[in-house]
């Protein structure tokens, strides 16, 4: 501890290539389908979060 790392400034190189996507449409949309199906095997547990979870990232994809 007592390494302070907002103090030292980010350096290094980045490529000029485009980035890819964290996720692509059908994977962001898989995503959204197993957190659904978790949230029905797992009621009393997670499943209520990962309902929540995948209801606030299906109204960020886009439309098909």
């Amino acid at each position: 501890m007592g390494h302070d790392t907002a103090a030292e400034p980010v350096t290094g190189t980045y490529s000029d290539e485009p980035r890819l996507a964290l996720l692509t449409r059908a994977e962001a949309r898989e995503t959204v389908e197993l957190l659904q199906l978790l949230e029905q095997v797992d009621p009393g547990g997670r499943g209520p979060a990962a309902g929540q979870l995948a209801a606030d990232l299906a109204r960020r994809l886009p439309a098909p």
